[in-house]
């Protein structure tokens, strides 16, 4: 099962899903941010859609960036909350380094080193793939 985590692995999960014939869900990770009291929940939010039974699943958590671990702890926490899964494994497009937490990409699409006064900030258009970008910019924080 694909579940891409919500915003940023919805797109990767969903091309990712076209190539191996399998339905992507989504995952929606809102509610179990730690950073939840700093960062009110977006306006415009994706509630968790997943296409099958977790409890017993192999999970593939997809997103765009992997940075200090967090999301993907929040994103355990929601998968968990509909069922125990048999595995769970994850896949991102870009690995950017200065881990948080003890979390590794089982599958990656690029090793981008970046500072932690750094963004990495990824662009998939889904319309036009050809007009995808990854940048890395000075953080906003």
């Amino acid at each position: 099962m694909l579940l891409g985590i919500a915003n940023g692995g919805i797109e990767l999960a969903r091309r990712l899903g076209e190539r191996l014939g399998l339905t992507a869900g989504v995952v929606d990770i809102a509610f179990h941010r730690d950073d939840f009291g700093s960062h009110p929940i977006p306006k415009e939010t994706t509630s968790s859609r997943i296409p099958g039974e977790v409890q017993g699943a192999t999970v593939i958590l997809v997103d765009d960036v992997l940075f200090t671990g967090r999301t993907v702890k929040a994103a355990l926490n929601e998968i968990f909350d509909h069922g125990r899964p048999e595995a769970v494994e994850l896949a991102v497009l870009v690995d950017r380094g200065c881990r948080r937490l003890p979390f590794a990409a089982d599958h990656r699409g690029l090793h981008l080193p970046a500072a932690e006064n750094q963004r990495v900030s990824v662009r998939l258009d889904p319309a036009d793939p050809r007009r995808d970008e990854i940048r890395i910019a000075p953080s906003n924080r």
